[in-house]
């Protein structure tokens, strides 16, 4: 048997074009993609055989003379038919124990598996239900897959004689990963797609494995075209949105133009790098090709939340509902329509409603985070954010979400680890930099909290509050000119943006800047800054007085300074490159008009 099995693994290896990593010949591709995909479907692999018919489908059309052959049988396969065949009809309606009973003592490959496969999916089908009947945080964790264990023994057996076959292997290192033995796992994953490097089920889970960019270098991976997919995915996992963009462009011009998965997935990674406008026209494109699809919607629907557009999220809403209102894709979107509607008492049901369709559904765990803060209610906050990392290291917004849960519990220093695990995730997020500097100021370290902010301007200061936050800091410190300097920088980012600002900081830069130049004696640029403070409210009685006085100091025939007391000098990690900088004028006030 192992002889033979040898023999058959290498006619799978030519047939899955093992040593083939362009894309020259596309029809060659797409006769592989269609093969896996009903090797797939003969298996129960639901998923992989549904993205492997949706490359195809993206592919040029066969003609006849090309289709791929039907799989040739085996003796083993022609005893096992009837049973396998019973089996899987019984399979398909979710029968799995009865499936499982019927394959009992097959030895063809394709029934062993599908035998192997109905345990493992009774035992997770078993444990979803105990978990829905007890959705106490406590209890949750306790409820396990009875089944694991003795298919780990099996598994490890056949495994040990060389028995699996690439499908066999991906079970087997499912059945590890759920026992958490996370290296063994990745091992069998990496195995499992030497051997068959058509399975995309292989790829996905060693995607779920690999936490870091280091963890990716020391992978041996097969040199075939599907590594290409693998890794355009695992980019964008490990937030490294650029490489994952170069890759989903590179297989676009290799021909997979048409692809609904790809078109998804690079919005997808716009989103993940908050490029909203394009995200929103991709995923809109998206919607026109593939009007009744399901998949990633909910990531849609943070976009339209984020932009608040609550006709469009009602729409969309309405749109997966009218489809299947049991998709947990579909309650995280109804959820998002409740929250924009501020009723975050049914957003947070409707999340729960997702949790319990899949317990291990990462966005609906933390986007209930983000409704129990509204409601705050941080206990439950927190271990919604906790179960979100259980589920899925890699997820920032959890790791963000607990940093604020613990800074409204003021605890800084728990605030802290949390920030920075965000931070580790997102490098170039100045959300995450802000957030930091904030808790490091509450903890007094001063100096780590002016690094954080200047770090968070020099990457693209989302909100534009590094450089306020840095001014102040500049301000505590008698750090006049540093602090002036920051203010100035910061009323040229707020309007060079073009919007109308309603930043209550642009009043506090200006009120600063008078009283900076007044101290400097440069009566000009001061009385300039104190008119611009008579435009707000908040400090416009201040602004008046600042000129009554420089007006009557004027008339005593005080003259202006003609050098800046305190020149100004740019710090260091604000300038744009690193050289030293040259010493700037006073703030032209001329172009700036609220």
């Amino acid at each position: 048997l192992a002889g033979r099995r040898v023999g058959g693994m290498a006619a799978a290896g030519v047939a899955a074009g093992l040593g083939s990593s362009d894309f020259s010949d596309l029809r060659e591709i797409k006769k592989q993609l269609l093969t896996v995909a009903e090797r797939s479907r003969e298996r129960g692999l639901q998923h992989s055989g549904k993205w492997a018919s949706e490359l195809a489908f993206a592919l040029d059309p066969l003609p006849l003379s090309e289709l791929p052959p039907p799989p040739a049988l085996t003796e083993e396969d022609a005893r096992d038919l009837d049973a396998y065949t019973l089996a899987k009809s019984y399979f398909d309606l979710k029968e799995y124990d009865r499936a499982a009973y019927f394959l009992r003592g097959c030895k063809s490959q394709k029934a062993y598996f599908l035998y192997m496969y109905s345990r493992y999916l009774s035992g997770e089908k078993k444990k979803d239900d105990e978990t829905v009947d007890s959705l106490g945080p406590l209890e949750k964790g306790q409820v396990k897959n009875e089944a694991l264990r003795e298919l780990r023994v099996e598994l490890s057996k056949k495994h040990k004689a060389r028995e699996l076959d690439g499908f066999g292997l991906y079970l087997y290192g499912v059945v590890l990963r759920k026992l958490d033995l996370v290296k063994e796992a990745i091992d069998v994953f990496v195995e499992a797609a030497h051997v068959l490097p058509l399975h995309w089920g292989a790829w996905l889970e060693l995607c779920n494995l690999i936490t870091d960019k280091e963890m990716l270098k020391f992978l041996s991976l097969p040199d075939t075209w599907m590594k290409e997919f693998f890794l355009a995915h695992i980019y964008t996992e490990l937030q490294l949105i650029e490489e994952a963009l170069q890759k989903y462009q590179s297989l676009i011009d290799a021909g997979f133009s048409k692809s609904t998965y790809i078109i998804s997935q690079i919005a997808v990674a716009y989103h993940n790098i908050r490029d909203i406008d394009k995200a929103l026209s991709i995923f809109n494109e998206l919607r026109k090709q593939d009007p009744y699809r399901i998949e990633n919607m909910d990531t849609f629907s943070n976009l339209l939340y984020v932009r608040s557009m609550k006709p469009e999220l009602s729409y969309l809403a309405h749109n997966l509902c009218e489809i299947d209102k049991y998709r947990v894709e579909t309650c995280c979107v109804i959820g998002n329509y409740y929250s924009l509607r501020s009723q975050h008492e049914k957003a947070a049901l409707y999340f729960q409603r997702a949790l319990k369709l899949n317990p291990r559904y990462l966005g609906a765990w933390t986007l209930m985070g983000h409704e129990y803060m509204e409601m705050k209610n941080t206990s439950a906050a927190i271990q919604a954010y906790r179960h979100a990392i259980e589920v899925n290291k890699r997820d920032y917004r959890a790791w963000y979400g607990l940093g604020q849960t613990y800074e409204i519990l003021k605890m800084p220093f728990y605030c802290l680890y949390y920030y920075r695990r965000a931070h580790q995730l997102r490098p170039n997020d100045s959300r995450m930099l802000v957030a930091l500097g904030e808790c490091y100021e509450k903890l007094n370290q001063l100096v780590e909290a002016k690094k954080c902010y200047w770090r968070a301007y020099a990457v693209g200061d989302v909100e534009k509050m590094a450089l306020v936050k840095l001014a102040k800091l500049h301000e505590q410190l008698n750090e006049s000119e540093q602090a002036a300097q920051c203010y100035i920088k910061y009323i040229q980012d707020i309007y060079s943006c073009g919007e109308i600002v309603e930043h209550l900081e642009v009043s506090t830069a200006f009120r600063y800047l008078a009283q900076y130049y007044f101290k400097c004696k440069l009566w000009d640029e001061a009385s300039a800054c104190a008119q611009k403070c008579c435009a707000f409210n908040d400090t416009r009685e201040e602004g008046k007085a600042l000129l009554r006085q420089i007006l009557q100091l004027r008339n005593q025939g005080e003259t202006s300074s003609t050098d800046i007391a305190a020149p100004f000098f740019l710090p260091a990690s604000l300038s744009a490159s690193n050289t030293p900088t040259r010493r700037v004028s006073p703030l032209n006030l001329s172009s700036v008009t609220p």
